[in-house]
């Protein structure tokens, strides 16, 4: 099990050196091309450049926008956590592509996803904020000669201090492997699930009937998942299963609604995925709320169930409001 770190206080990024020579800085100007993080639309696109430090080492530029209209910010004063989420996600796939050579039609599976960040790294600015992810990876798996998957560790840096780390354990396969493991779920559409209604926008800290990730009518603590199908942002390119993003944010949503608070921040999170969720079956969040930890957050763990059985589990830390 990968657990995540709380940072206690803040340091600041250490000086990269190669061969004895400084590296060079990450740049910021431009994202890197869209393809090599699995996102359709430009302004989908957060990462900005990779540099590759050595083996198994690296750092990647990301830019967080001044507002995105999904990924918040969820309140005047903070970005979105799920920026971070999606952030690190995107760092994944760069660094697979570019720095192991796994092909662009290969499809990724993504196991397990953590993260912890710390509140004043998440403050806006009223402008864009550059961040630093400083990289590392482990238990390498290979398939023959290619790279089969791999765990990613992160440290997310702003301003040169530390704000965040996060963990991603991902495998990847040939589209002519991956078309056999989905079978007749290889075609499947967000537009096969049932379209139910949501809860209140605002009571899960929304403006848009759009955004809302959880069906309206909960029974002792579970809510069937729910979305829009045509999402332009969680739906920005062809998927055949419920995207790992969706079933967080639909958590995250949870478990505001069963801490009556619609702003709390999830400031930390882990998650195992065990099988996919797919679209033509109802998937339900079973939530429960722990008390308040020594570090001030609220634990809220959640199964994700479809068919009867679990399709992925997981805890957030949320910090009331």
């Amino acid at each position: 099990m990968v657990s995540t770190v709380v940072h206690g206080s803040v340091r600041e990024i250490p000086e990269t050196k190669i061969n004895g020579r400084p590296a060079t800085a990450v740049d910021f100007q431009q994202t890197i091309p869209r393809s090599l993080v699995h996102r359709a639309a430009v302004s989908e696109v957060f990462v900005t450049d990779l540099n590759i430090l050595g083996e198994g080492r690296f750092e990647v530029g990301a830019q967080w926008p001044r507002r995105h209209s999904f990924f918040g910010p969820r309140t005047p004063a903070f970005h979105d956590p799920m920026l971070y989420a999606e952030t690190i996600r995107q760092a994944a796939l760069l660094i697979a592509h570019r720095a192991y050579g796994v092909p662009i039609s290969h499809s990724f599976l993504s196991d397990r996803k953590t993260y912890s960040v710390d509140k004043a790294g998440l403050a806006t600015l009223g402008r864009p904020v550059d961040v630093v992810l400083r990289v590392s990876a482990h238990e390498i798996e290979y398939r023959g000669k290619n790279v089969g998957g791999m765990r990613l560790d992160f440290e997310c840096f702003r301003d040169g201090h530390l704000i965040g780390t996060s963990s991603e354990r991902w495998r990847c396969v040939s589209s002519a492997v991956y078309r056999r493991v989905r079978g007749d779920h290889f075609a499947a559409t967000p537009f096969q699930a049932a379209v139910l209604p949501g809860v209140d926008p605002a009571s899960v800290g929304r403006d848009r009937a759009e955004d809302v990730l959880v069906a309206a009518t909960p029974t002792d603590g579970t809510w069937s998942v729910r979305f829009d199908p045509d999402h332009a942002v969680l739906f920005d390119h062809a998927v055949d299963h419920v995207p790992g993003m969706v079933l967080i944010e639909g958590a995250r949503q949870a478990a505001l609604l069963v801490l009556g608070d619609p702003y709390a921040i999830p400031a930390s999170a882990e998650f195992r995925f065990d099988t996919y969720v797919e679209f033509d079956s109802d998937c339900r969040l079973v939530v429960e709320a722990d008390a308040v930890g020594p570090d001030g957050l609220r634990t809220v763990r959640v199964d994700v169930r479809q068919k009867g059985a679990s399709a992925a589990h997981g805890t957030l830390g949320m910090r009331l409001s």
